[in-house]
C-alpha cells in the first residue's frame, strides 16, 4: 500500500512506509500525555478471576486447568480450582489471543469482493475499473469528506477491529499511517505503538522508498530500533513480483528483521535465502487464491527453516477471520505436501506469530507474568488442537485482553462483574457482550457504541459488511 494522489492501492491512502514511519520523533509525546491523563479502561474485574478449560499454552494442552487472571497480567495457570475467586467455567479451548499479522483493518467494513478475473500481480488489480468500483471509490465517499461530510475514518476503524475481537484476535498489524489516534485500539497493533515501544515498520511499495529511507531503515535495524519490517512482497505470479526479491536484497534490506508479507511469486531458491538470513513469513493464502488463483510455495519456505505466520489480509479478497484463514492454510499445506501437525498450525497465530512481531517476550504464550490476553473457544474436537482448527467465528465464547472483558457470552460477562456498559451483541444465536468503550485518553465524550457506528456507516453506505455474517 502506498500514499498520496498517484495511482496507488486505496487501502494505502497512507505513508509509504507505515507503522512507526521512518523518521517519526522516537518519544510519542501526545502517548506521554495521554498516560499521564485518568483515561477510561474497558471492564476488568475487579478482583482476580479464573477461566477454566483445556488450556493451551500453546506448548502443551493442560487439560481441565485454570488461568488465574488478576489485573493485567496471568497469575498462574493450575489444575486446582482456586479459592476465593470466580471462576468462569468455560469448558472449552482457552488459548492465546490470536494474532494476525496482515491485514487493512480499516477496509474491512466492505463485503467480500468477488473478482471477475485473475491478476498477475497486485499492480493489475489495483489499478482495475472493477476495484475502483468496488473499493476505490467507496472508501473516497466514506473518508474523503464529499460534500462537506466529515470522515468516517474512526467509524470505520471501532467497527473493524470490534470485527476483530469477534474473531478472536487480540492482536493485529496492518493499521495505517492515518489510524485515528494511533494509540486508542481496541486491539494491540503490533506494527504501531505496543507495550510502550514502537519498534516495527511496514513498507507498502519498496520501490517506492528512497535511498535515503532505505538507508534510514537500515541503521535503526543495525542499532536495534526496529525488530520489525513487514514488507508487501513478491504478491503475484509474474516476473515482477519475483523481481521485487532482488530489490530487497540489493536495499540491504533482507534481514532477521525482515517479515515478507505474501511472497507469493518465491521461488524454492529464494526462500532458502530468506531463510538464511533470518527473515519470516506471513501468509494470507485465501487472498492469494482469489486474486491470482496460486499461492506462496509454504511447503518450500518451512522445509528452508523459515517462520511462518498467518494473516486473514482484508475481507474484500481474504478470509472473514483468522480462524477461517488457519483451516485454508490447513487445506493448502496438505495440497503442497507440507505434513504440519495441528498443533504447529495453532501456533503460527499464537506462539509463533509473536515471536515473527518480535513480541515473544509478551505474547504468544499463556504462563504466569505474561499479558493476560486470551481467547476461549467452543471445544468441537477431543483433540484440542483439532479443537481450534475446527473453530470459526461461532466458536469464541471470550475474549480478554490485557485482563478486561473485550467480549464474552453474557452471562459470564454479568458473572464477574454485574451490570455494566457492555453492549449486548446476538451472535449466531449465542448471547454475547462486547465492550468498545476502551479509550488511552481521558474524555467527557461517551463511548461509541455500536449500533451508532452502524447507523453512522449505513447511513452512507447501505452495502456495509456486517459483524456477524
Amino acid at each position: 500500500m502506498a500514499t498520496g494522489t498517484l495511482d496507488l492501492d486505496p487501502r494505502d491512502a497512507h505513508s509509504m512506509l507505515g507503522g512507526g514511519r521512518l523518521g517519526a520523533d522516537p518519544v510519542d509525546r501526545r502517548m506521554d500525555a495521554r498516560l499521564a491523563a485518568e483515561g477510561t479502561s474497558r471492564l476488568r474485574p475487579d478482583e482476580p478471576f479464573a477461566v477454566r478449560g483445556c488450556v493451551l499454552t500453546p506448548d502443551e494442552a493442560l487439560e481441565d486447568h485454570h488461568v488465574v487472571i488478576a489485573g493485567a497480567q496471568v497469575q498462574d495457570v493450575v489444575a486446582a480450582a482456586p479459592a476465593g475467586m470466580a471462576v468462569v467455567p468455560a469448558d472449552g479451548i482457552v488459548l492465546p489471543g490470536l494474532i494476525d499479522l496482515h491485514g487493512h483493518p480499516e477496509y474491512n467494513v466492505f463485503a467480500a469482493w468477488e473478482p471477475p478475473r485473475q491478476y498477475a500481480n497486485r499492480y493489475a488489480w489495483r489499478r482495475s475499473a472493477e476495484y475502483d468500483a468496488v473499493v476505490r471509490r467507496p472508501w473516497a465517499a466514506l473518508t474523503g469528506g464529499a460534500g462537506g461530510q466529515p470522515s468516517l475514518l474512526p467509524a470505520l476503524t471501532r467497527y473493524a477491529e470490534a470485527r476483530a475481537l469477534i474473531g478472536g484476535c487480540t492482536a493485529i498489524q496492518g493499521a495505517s499511517g492515518k489510524y485515528p489516534d494511533r494509540h486508542e485500539a481496541l486491539v494491540r497493533n503490533v506494527d504501531l505503538r505496543i507495550f510502550g515501544t514502537d519498534r516495527a515498520r511496514s513498507v507498502i511499495d519498496l520501490s517506492r522508498a528512497g535511498a535515503d529511507d532505505r538507508a534510514r531503515l537500515r541503521a535503526q535495524i543495525a542499532a536495534g530500533q526496529v525488530t520489525a519490517v513487514y514488507v508487501h512482497l513478491a504478491e503475484g505470479v509474474d516476473d515482477r513480483s519475483r523481481a521485487e526479491f532482488d530489490d530487497l536484497v540489493a536495499g540491504g534490506l533482507l534481514t532477521a528483521a525482515t517479515v515478507i508479507i505474501h511472497g507469493t511469486a518465491l521461488s524454492a531458491a529464494q526462500w532458502q535465502q530468506v531463510a538464511a538470513a533470518g527473515a519470516k513469513l506471513v501468509w494470507s493464502p485465501e487472498s492469494n487464491l482469489r486474486l491470482y488463483a496460486a499461492t506462496t510455495d509454504v511447503a518450500a519456505a518451512l522445509a528452508a527453516g523459515v517462520q511462518v505466520g498467518l494473516g486473514a489480509d482484508w475481507l474484500p479478497s481474504g478470509s472473514p477471520a483468522l480462524l477461517d484463514e488457519l483451516q485454508v492454510a490447513r487445506r493448502l499445506l496438505a495440497a503442497q505436501g507440507a505434513l504440519v501437525e495441528p498443533a504447529r498450525l495453532v501456533r503460527m497465530v499464537t506462539r509463533d506469530a509473536a515471536a515473527i512481531a518480535g513480541l515473544s517476550d509478551r505474547l504468544g504464550r499463556i504462563a504466569p507474568g505474561r499479558a493476560a490476553d486470551l481467547v476461549v473457544l467452543e471445544r468441537r474436537a477431543a483433540d484440542p488442537w483439532e479443537s481450534v482448527l475446527a473453530s470459526d467465528r461461532r466458536a469464541v465464547d471470550l475474549v480478554v485482553l490485557g485482563g478486561d472483558i473485550a467480549y464474552g457470552r453474557a452471562e459470564w460477562v454479568a458473572a464477574l462483574a454485574g451490570p455494566s456498559q457492555m453492549e449486548p451483541v446476538l451472535a449466531w444465536g449465542k448471547r454475547m457482550a462486547l465492550d468498545l468503550s476502551y479509550s488511552v485518553s481521558a474524555s467527557d465524550a461517551p463511548p461509541p457504541r455500536l449500533a451508532d457506528l452502524r447507523a453512522a456507516l449505513l447511513a452512507r453506505f447501505p452495502q456495509a459488511g456486517p459483524l456477524l455474517a
